[in-house]
């Protein structure tokens, strides 16, 4: 019988709608603290270009080439913040959705780990903010040409630090992309220590790759990254001591409640518990069970005959019977010779089958 298809549709809309749900909340949400935000919007760029401000020339400043850049840029600010100090609660939203599909233990090790996630991410933009900023800086203000003055441009300004932001915060995310694979079986603590080489060098690619093209912040990138991949692994090493420990610990009880079942079983044999068959078991009995009924289906055509001891054979009754083999076997000469020989021999009703016979023989 087919399913009904509201059945089917049913719990997909309910997640669709709940999906919905969770993502106006979250949109609502990052809304809410833009508008907050936005009246503030110039001096969250005067806090977020201190870094420079504060190893620029004097008599320098920072400059804006484009018309609609004094607007465009703190606003574009504003609602990176709104969505930087919303994320707590949009991750919120994302485990919510996510934690009614995940079993108990996975949700004991998916929650601190996604908490960890984002005090790593903020971890992250704040030494690029407090550590690589200054030293970025202050390195490209020294090594300026004489007669050119530093007036960079904000738009250009704000999008080097968003990056350096998001690069540094996912960088952090190493330790927590260290223990998931661990966690789900990929790799291994020993593995990973064993691509030590190959991992700095990665890291100093992807230092290239995700930083503005200069040395210092490449380096800067490369350093912790290499550093939180180190402590990843000690965490992820920590952490299958504790799995190897929970087995063992639970050994002893599984021990013990196979004794509990043996000594039941034991001393109450008739109330055996209820174990369901194994494909293998369940195919023998239903091999079993077809056998007994062909069997028993055998057993009716069959006549219940008494026990009498044989007769012996008459003679000429034994060629008939190898008259037959011998039709059988397609030795049709042999055959008419033992019938003649019981034309002669036979009785009249002997004779009669052997006459029978050579006419079939003969058609």
């Amino acid at each position: 019988m087919s399913a009904d298809p509201a059945d089917i549709e049913q719990p997909f809309m309910s997640h669709l709608l709940e999906l919905r749900d969770r993502l106006l909340r979250s949109v609502l949400v990052v809304l809410v603290v833009f508008l907050a935000l936005f009246p503030f919007g110039n001096d969250i760029y005067v806090f977020v270009a201190e870094p420079l401000m504060a190893v620029m020339p004097e008599g320098t400043s920072m400059i804006a080439t484009k018309v609609a850049s004094p607007f465009l840029t703190p606003f574009k600010l504003s609602l990176i913040a709104a969505i930087f100090l919303s994320m707590p609660y949009l991750l919120y939203q994302l485990w919510g959705f996510v934690a009614p599909g995940l079993y108990q233990h996975e949700r004991r090790m998916a929650l601190p780990l996604l908490a960890s996630s984002v005090v790593l991410f903020y971890l992250g933009a704040a030494f690029a903010y407090f550590v690589v900023f200054p030293l970025v800086f202050r390195f490209f203000t020294s090594v300026t040409p004489e007669g050119v003055a530093v007036m960079t441009d904000i738009s250009e300004y704000l999008d080097f630090v968003l990056t350096l932001f998001f690069a540094f915060g996912l960088a952090f995310e190493i330790p927590i992309a260290t223990i998931i694979l661990v966690w789900m079986g990929m790799t291994t603590p020993e593995q990973l220590a064993a691509k030590r080489p190959y991992v700095i060098v990665g890291a100093f690619v992807i230092g290239m790759l995700l930083t503005p093209p200069d040395v210092i912040s490449q380096t800067l990138l490369a350093l912790p990254m290499w550093l939180l991949f180190e402590g990843g692994v000690l965490f992820s090493r920590f952490f299958v001591r504790e799995q190897e420990d929970g087995e063992e610990a639970s050994a002893p009880v599984e021990e013990a409640t196979a004794a509990a079942a043996a000594g039941e079983s034991a001393s109450a044999p008739e109330e055996e518990a209820f174990r369901p068959l194994s494909p293998e078991e369940m195919d023998e009995e239903l091999d079993r069970i077809e056998a007994e009924l062909d069997e028993e289906e055998a057993s009716w055509h069959e006549e219940p005959e008494e026990e009498k001891p044989e007769a012996p054979l008459d003679p000429v009754d034994a060629k008939l019977v190898r008259v037959n083999e011998l039709r059988e076997a397609m030795d049709f000469a042999a055959a008419r010779r033992l019938l003649y020989e019981v034309l002669v021999e036979g009785n009249e009703e002997q004779v009669r089958t052997a006459k029978n016979i050579l006419e079939q023989l003969d058609e």
